[in-house]
């Protein structure tokens, strides 16, 4: 990185700041733990004498492979205090994803359980980093929890500059691999600002339920959560009854959720309404939502839906569709719904056309964003930068139209990705892995309309010849290579697939009679 940017504040010390506040409140909570702000800064402050302990420089990757819980949140904040990088990894990965991405990252350490390194080690085409496992046997060298207990809870936050390495966000990539989007501590600032400018804030003492995978989205609210003396509740796995259960248990005030989730809570709670009467704020995100479930989600949960979008590459949102604005719309403008809302203060969007200018008002372009937020490319990987960042403004794929208000809907997408559950899924990276199995000759995999995950994925198959395979094996063979968010959920056998004179398989073909009768071809 360039050390010619300016100093700027170090996001574990705005933390720790806040930690002193709000010394007795509860910052953390999970159904197996909880901690305070005051033990959170002692933590947080032995792990970053503990990896720095261990040989760790500034700009080493720290990686961890968990599921929610409190000790991420305690390794986000360790890193920033000690100018580490944080590299956090999806816990639904399959092993043979995670040996990939930690040998994209080079982490020095990853943070993990036992059964879990048990899983990936054995895909490892390198020498394994240092691993520490939660668990609370693991031996005295290996321990997490040990190798706290072993270091001074007492350490002074490195200076920083803007442009310095702070996170290395993961996602699947167009290419078919995984890519992770550079995130520097300037954008993690400009990203703690566009939380704390929105009137839609927390307070001290309210309750944020993170349900989704902190690794990912979820995870973007911690800090400006901490900065606030918000308590923030981590749910382990979504399971509707028992997360409804858990949520008026612990008088949950915020939350965040991806449209599935959403969609399976209005199975059953059809005819109730306020059944969370705790709840002030429902974020949705991560996935479009069909405006009529939008509506159905305010007849359950009231008047308390926002929406938010946004990308790794964008640290977090950059547009935002209110409270108030989701009342307008129901009462004067429905078809706002359908929108993502006005950019945020910092967020420099703009719908261009395919030259790259600027298109009139109401017509279709792709949405280019710059600004403070924007991420420093992705780790590693130039050519892929250079197809997305032009510039210093990030071209996203979506293609979107914007009202004469400023609003902001999305059509369409430039790149063929699915969004599943919330979930980025990219159609090449699933063929890769159906191209590897013997009887596939050929394959074109694409997104479909889902009631409960919005898209799912699905894949027109051609069999070689003499070839024939159930479905059923098919399914088997992904799940052995494939996270269960990439998996086609629909297979269908085909003789031939249409391609263009260039021999290129034409996807968006294939795909529209799935979409027919829809007005957006994303749900």
């Amino acid at each position: 990185m360039e050390t010619s940017s300016p100093v700027v504040a170090n996001v574990g010390a705005l933390v720790a700041r806040c930690a002193q506040a709000f010394n007795r409140l509860v910052a953390v909570k999970s159904p197996e733990r909880s901690i305070t702000y005051g033990e959170l800064e002692r933590r947080s402050n032995q792990l970053a004498n503990a990896l720095l302990g261990l040989g760790l420089r500034r700009g080493d990757r720290v990686g961890f492979y968990l599921p929610n819980c409190v000790e991420i949140v305690e390794i986000e904040i360790a890193c920033y205090k000690a100018g580490l990088v944080k590299a956090p990894f999806n816990a639904r990965l399959s092993p043979l994803e995670m040996a990939e991405v930690i040998a994209n990252s080079e982490a020095v350490v990853v943070v993990t359980t036992a059964t879990r390194a048990e899983s990936f080690l054995p895909h490892l085409k390198s020498a394994a980093p240092r691993l520490l496992f939660v668990d609370t046997d693991a031996a005295p060298d290996s321990g997490y929890e040990q190798l706290l207990q072993r270091a001074s809870d007492r350490f002074v936050p490195v200076a920083v500059r803007a442009d310095d390495l702070a996170v290395l966000h993961y996602t699947s990539g167009s290419s078919g691999v995984l890519k992770a989007a550079m995130q520097t501590f300037g954008n993690r600032l400009a990203q703690l600002r566009k939380f704390h400018m929105r009137a839609e804030g927390m307070h001290a003492g309210q309750i944020l339920g993170l349900v989704g995978p902190i690794s990912h989205a979820s995870g973007m609210q911690i800090v400006p959560a901490l900065c606030r003396g918000v308590t923030i509740r981590l749910f382990s796995s979504f399971e509707p009854g028992r997360f409804m259960a858990d949520m008026r248990a612990d008088r949950v005030t915020h939350t965040f959720m991806v449209p599935t989730m959403i969609n399976m809570l209005l199975g059953q709670l059809e005819g109730q309404y306020r059944p969370l009467p705790d709840l002030q704020r429902l974020g949705y995100g991560a996935a479009p939502m069909a405006p009529a479930r939008i509506l159905k989600a305010m007849d359950v949960f009231g008047p308390i839906l926002s929406q938010g979008y946004g990308a790794g590459e964008t640290t977090s949102g950059v547009c935002g569709l209110t409270t108030e604005d989701h009342l307008y719309a129901r009462a004067a403008r429905p078809e706002r719904l359908a929108s993502c809302g006005l950019p945020y203060l910092e967020s420099e969007l703009e719908i261009v056309d395919e030259a790259g200018q600027s298109v009139a008002q109401g017509e279709v372009g792709e949405i280019v964003v710059g600004g403070p937020d924007i991420f420093a490319g992705y780790w590693r990987a130039p050519e892929l930068t250079a197809e997305v960042l032009k510039n210093g403004r990030y071209h996203t794929g979506d293609l979107a139209r914007v009202d004469e208000e400023g609003y902001v809907y999305i059509v369409d997408r430039k790149k063929d990705m699915v969004i599943s559950g919330g979930f980025n899924v990219y159609p090449s990276e699933v063929e890769a892995v159906l191209y590897q199995h013997e009887a596939v000759a050929d394959a074109c995999v694409f997104g479909v309309p889902d009631d409960k995950w919005g898209e799912a994925v699905a894949a027109h198959i051609v069999l070689k010849p003499g070839r024939a395979t159930e479905t059923q094996g098919l399914d088997a063979f992904c799940a052995e290579r494939l996270s269960g968010f990439k998996r086609p959920r629909l297979f269908e056998f085909v003789e031939a697939l249409p391609k263009n004179p260039n021999g290129k398989v034409m996807r968006k073909a294939v795909q529209a009679p799935y979409w027919s009768g829809h007005d957006r071809k994303v749900n």
